[in-house]
């Protein structure tokens, strides 16, 4: 049941890791696999666990946000709630300029502390928190259910993953009674192959309570870097709860380029069938394995082919000019690739840009940290 639960869905990042994908563009509504955006995953968790509705939390250009949820996402049995900005968003049918009021927030916490009013409402007895740059699909309803029968003051998401790449997450251990022992943010020398998979669930009373008690303090209004470590070091009951099969981060230009090539790979743990489907909905997609013009690519039905496509994912609307050659690339809504162009390994955006993956990320199972842009072309 999820009586009591409110999700509160943290989607303010702006994508400057992302380079050209990332420049005006909301991180949050970066196309993903083919057929969504990477915000939708939380969103389609969310209802199919049968939460009846998720808060967003966003501060960076929500208009623009909260104009696309609405479009994408009113559906009967499930909503996105807009904050305090919801009942005039609603009744004005979005034309109402946004009236901000309070402080800039700076963080995760602050998302949560500012908007309390609507995270910690009557009746509210568990907060889910999420996040809009991951890639996974997971029901939270025996999380949430392990959670309530435990008592505990938080349930964290964690996965298993290759120590080499713990670096870059938040590392997480466990005693031989399942309790939370360390939480460490992207830690120089991990001693744990398990990280916080960035989604959790908290009791509400308590979550408050730390949130009160660190604001106005010299913190860095974070949730991984301050509340979960203050709920820590006052011996709180934190337990983990593991995340099964496909679960990514989203974080940067080459992790999302190696995300599209694993959805095409043999016994993929995240098949295409298991996205949402939020953009042209309407139109079919398969993997094409082997085709006159076509190699072991994700493809639309409307997509128009003069060229080659190999080991890439393409999104409705795609045209690839005669004679091109496209391989281990990505190409967004929309995209065209003039005649006799050759592009590989590289993300190719709505207006032809071509943004290139770096050459030592190529194929890499967890890329380090990138930096903040990256080069683009147009062809």
């Amino acid at each position: 049941m999820t009586d009591g639960v409110r999700a509160a869905l943290l989607a303010g990042g702006e994508g400057r890791r992302m380079g050209l994908l990332g420049r005006g563009r909301l991180k949050p509504l970066v196309p993903f696999g083919g057929s969504c955006r990477l915000i939708d995953f939380s969103l389609a968790n969310a209802e199919a666990s049968g939460l009846p509705e998720v808060l967003l939390l966003s501060q960076y250009e929500e208009r623009q946000l909260m104009d696309d949820l609405h479009r994408t996402w009113w559906r009967p049995g499930f909503r996105v709630h807009f904050g305090p900005y919801d009942r005039a968003y609603r009744e004005g049918a979005g034309h109402r300029p946004l009236d901000p009021s309070g402080p800039p927030e700076r963080g995760t916490a602050d998302a949560l502390i500012r908007k309390a009013p609507y995270v910690f409402g009557p009746g509210t007895s568990e907060v889910l928190v999420l996040h809009a740059d991951h890639v996974y699909r997971f029901d939270y309803g025996p999380l949430i259910e392990a959670h309530r029968r435990s008592g505990a003051a938080l349930t964290v998401a964690y996965q298993r993953i290759e120590r080499r790449y713990v670096h870059l997450f938040g590392m997480v251990q466990f005693d031989a009674r399942g309790r939370l022992t360390a939480f460490v943010e992207k830690p120089s020398e991990p001693t744990s192959d398990l990280v916080f998979a960035a989604f959790c669930v908290f009791d509400a009373a308590r979550l408050h309570h730390y949130l009160e008690e660190l604001d106005g303090t010299d913190w860095q209004h974070d949730i991984s870097r301050d509340v979960i470590p203050a709920m820590l070091a006052a011996g709180e009951r934190i337990l983990g709860h593991e995340v099964p099969g496909h679960w990514e981060d989203i974080g940067t230009e080459a992790r999302y380029h190696r995300a599209h090539l694993a959805l095409l790979e043999d016994g993929a743990t995240l098949p295409p069938g298991r996205l949402p489907r939020t953009i042209s909905p309407e139109v079919p997609r398969r993997i094409v394995t082997a085709a006159p013009s076509i190699d072991r690519s994700l493809v639309p039905a409307d997509l128009v082919n003069e060229g080659h496509l190999e080991h890439s994912v393409a999104f409705p609307g795609v045209r690839v000019g005669a004679g091109a050659r496209v391989s281990r690339s990505v190409l967004l809504p929309g995209a065209a690739v003039p005649a006799g162009a050759e592009i590989d390994s590289a993300i190719v955006l709505e207006d032809g840009t071509v943004q290139h993956v770096p050459t030592s990320h190529r194929g890499a199972i967890a890329p380090p940290a990138e930096p903040e842009t990256a080069g683009g072309a147009r062809v």
